[in-house]
């Protein structure tokens, strides 16, 4: 019964109904709609992904403008793989170099700044800023007032026998007001500087130092104050009490390094002149000569000018060339000094005086330096006494035959350093003075400034802190110095990586090199203090302005002198920037091991928020890695890496110079030796550390951009960006630069990058897709 039940079915079970035939294949359509639909789904989400992944055109204005600029400045039809240089700048007309363009755009930004109508409290620095800047525009008060104003100051000083009365002269008088009134140094240069102490010194030997020299340089610090910084250098660097490793190795130290702590321990220091008369050692005699007359046609005008006897102002003239003539003939170029181990010497007042006795030494000290007190037994450095020496017997001559033609040399050194001050037929004259002796140096043209520009230069000079603020708040807002400071950090760590890699280094200065570059300091934008409004509202409550503007120029020349002397006496100072925040030049400070950026650099065409990537990368992440690099520059010298693979160095270093070589110049003329090595493997080493920064961003952070309707990957605009920064016309081209000729500085590093050649798709023996490349860094 049980078998039969189990075997039995419903009569519905047996046979099919009506609706279980057509619910099977709906339900398979169903299905196959469902997977189509989520096939369809998932492309739609990959396309949509990969395209946000890939590079998208870059629409803001910013990188408008950047196509233009490229376009304007470019000749796309030149052949990459052979003339990038071409390819990138061979239009670039109207300035020197894309850096020469930048900096007169930031002018110009200072310049509408100045321009603005705004509304400042009475006495402020930026009331006497915009005051100052206008009385430079008044040409017409400047020629009413004529060489009046000129003629006062002459009088002050104590007159000149060519163009009004004069009874004696006190030559130490005049040379006092000079130096201390007129920051003018006829004889030679009187400044505040870092203690030029020897670089490889043990801290216990520094500490000795220090506590002799605080007895002798006029900056009172605290007993308190100095036992405790000697308490933090004993925890901060045990290994080097004893035996002057750590932060000072020999390794890394550079001859014109110190540490940071000794920049602070300022002293007088006293050094050649420079001369307003472009001469130079082993100069063509018949260079030479020209440029002699040409000054002297100079000196003749100036003397006309002034209302003096043509034949009595050209004998003046004539002796004041002569006497610069015989003191440049006392100078030593510094190889010489380097090479007699004489690059300064450490005297007494007293004893300089005894050595060079025609100049007052402590009065005229003492009257430049007056936040100072000094004494006869004061220290000062010298940097070439013999040279000091010399021109002290030259000035003990003149005064006993020609006193008057000395009191002339005097003046007419101060005229020329007036000259932006005064009245057109002065302008002119030195205008036409500096053009003929471009022409004859072989020096680049400068651009004719128009009034406006010169004007905001001599505003910019004296009142550099308020207008520090205004062009920062202007043109480098916090989001721009964050997405800086970003780029700076990836160049950074990509320097670091890669020194982990350099076959040539032993293991030991690797590591060393790494904590060097980790404990860097950076500046961007501009200099912490000068953001400071309380700060600087101070600064210039001794700027008078009027009667005249040159008297208010005078009043901003010893305002600055003033407040530069300041800020070396200060206990402990800051990095005292060498540039200004709108000036576009990056430096390495191996003294206070700082890199500085300032604002004006990090601006288009070579860094902007919303660039793509690559040209941020390309233009201002090269220069940062070029700025980097610097640190590490005497480790190529010879002997400087005791640790390292000196046949390695040496062959790395053998095969940059060929690499130069190989290229053709300007003319068809070849390489030689005015190449730099040291600024060629920068120039190599940056474009490596920036691409390997470049690549590792592009890995972690998709969505890059380009520019649009230019036809360049990502990639290739990286190089594009590269090679905008070395744009220069080729006959602007220094014979004193030490930098490669600008062909090379394209051409050089690109053709050393192999992803160049990848990227650009060049054949195997095209100029920039050698069989060999070298690896420095």
């Amino acid at each position: 019964m049980g078998t039969l039940w189990s075997q039995e079915r419903p009569p519905e079970e047996e046979q099919p109904t009506e609706q279980s035939r057509w619910w099977a294949p709906a339900r398979q359509l169903l299905t196959a709609v469902l997977l189509l639909g989520l096939l369809l789904g998932s492309s739609v989400i990959l396309f949509y992904i990969f395209r946000s992944c890939g590079p998208r055109p870059c629409e803001m204005p910013a990188c408008r403008d950047l196509l233009e600029y490229y376009r304007a400045s470019g000749n796309t039809s030149a052949p990459r793989c052979t003339d990038f240089f071409s390819f990138a700048c061979a239009e670039a007309k109207g300035a020197n170099s894309s850096f020469q363009a930048l900096a007169e755009e930031n002018k110009s930004r200072l310049q509408r700044i100045l321009e603005a109508p705004r509304s400042w409290p009475l006495g402020s620095g930026e009331e006497k800023a915009f005051q100052f800047y206008h009385s430079c525009l008044d040409t017409d008060a400047i020629e009413a007032a004529g060489a009046g104003p000129l003629r006062q100051v002459i009088e002050e000083l104590g007159g000149w026998p060519i163009s009004s009365n004069w009874t004696s002269l006190d030559f130490n008088r005049t040379l006092r007001l000079l130096m201390s009134q007129y920051d003018h140094f006829p004889f030679f240069r009187a400044y505040l500087g870092p203690h030029p102490t020897p670089p490889h010194m043990p801290i216990i030997q520094f500490l000795v130092w220090t506590l002799s020299f605080l007895a002798l340089c006029p900056q009172p610090i605290p007993f308190l104050g100095l036992l405790l910084l000697l308490l933090t250098l004993s925890i901060l660097f045990p290994e080097a009490i004893l035996h002057g490793t750590g932060p000072m190795s020999p390794h890394l130290s550079s001859p014109s390094s110190t540490h940071p702590l000794l920049s602070s321990l300022s002293c007088v220091q006293i050094d050649q002149p420079e001369f307003d008369v472009p001469l130079k050692q082993n100069q063509e005699q018949k260079i030479y000569a020209q440029i002699v007359r040409t000054y002297l046609t100079y000196l003749n005008q100036l003397g006309t000018l002034l209302g003096g006897d043509p034949s009595q102002v050209e004998q003046h003239a004539f002796l004041s060339i002569s006497t610069t003539s015989r003191l440049f003939q006392f100078l030593r170029p510094l190889e010489q000094q380097q090479a007699q181990e004489k690059l300064f010497q450490m005297v007494t007042i007293n004893q300089l005086q005894e050595m060079a006795p025609a100049i007052d030494w402590l009065s005229c000290l003492q009257a430049t330096f007056t936040q100072m007190s000094l004494s006869p037994s004061q220290t000062i450095v010298v940097h070439d006494l013999d040279y000091l020496k010399n021109m002290s017997q030259l000035v003990e001559e003149q005064l006993s035959s020609h006193s008057n033609f000395l009191q002339s040399h005097m003046i007419f050194g101060l005229v020329g350093t007036l000259s932006p001050a005064l009245n057109s037929p002065f302008r002119e004259a030195r205008k036409l003075l500096n053009q003929k002796l471009q022409e004859l140096t072989g020096r680049p043209r400068v651009p004719a400034y128009t009034r406006e520009m010169k004007c905001v230069e001599e505003t910019g000079a004296f009142f550099e802190p308020t207008l520090a603020v205004l062009f920062v708040h202007e043109a480098f807002s916090p989001s721009t110095q964050s997405a800086a400071m970003d780029l700076f950090t990836d160049i950074k760590d990509a320097l670091v990586t890669r020194l982990r890699k350099l076959p040539w280094m032993d293991e030991e200065t690797q590591k060393k090199a790494q904590d060097r570059v980790t404990q860097l300091q950076v500046e961007m934008g501009a200099p912490g203090w000068a953001m400071t409004s309380v700060l600087t509202s101070h600064k210039y409550s001794e700027v008078h302005l009027g009667p005249n503007f040159l008297q208010s120029f005078l009043s901003g020349v010893r305002s600055r002198q003033a407040r530069i002397i300041q800020s070396f006496l200060e206990p402990f100072p800051h990095h005292r920037w060498q540039v200004s925040p709108w000036g576009v030049k990056a430096y390495y400070s191996a003294s206070d091991h700082v890199v500085v950026f300032p604002a004006g650099l990090l601006q288009p065409p070579f860094f902007h928020p919303a660039y793509p990537r690559a040209v941020n990368f390309g233009a201002a992440g090269s220069i940062m890695a070029r700025e980097l690099l610097h640190i590490f520059d005497q480790l190529l010298l010879p002997g400087n890496c005791p640790g390292c693979d000196t046949h390695a160095l040496e062959r790395e270093q053998q095969c940059l110079e060929s690499h130069y070589a190989a290229f053709p110049l300007h003319g068809g003329t070849s390489f030689s030796g005015f190449h730099s090595l040291l600024e060629s493997a920068a120039d190599v080493g940056a474009l490596a550390i920036a691409l390997q920064a470049y690549n590792k961003r592009l890995l972690w952070h998709r969505g890059e951009t380009t520019l649009p309707n230019l036809d360049l990957n990502p990639q290739q605009l990286f190089f594009r960006s590269y090679a905008q920064v070395m744009c220069r016309e080729l006959s602007t081209q220094d014979s004193q630069d030490t930098q490669s000729p600008p062909t090379l500085r394209v051409h050089g590093p690109l053709s050393n990058t192999l992803a160049f050649a990848k990227h650009f798709h060049c054949p195997d023996g095209a100029l920039l897709k050698p069989s060999r490349r070298c690896q420095l860094w």
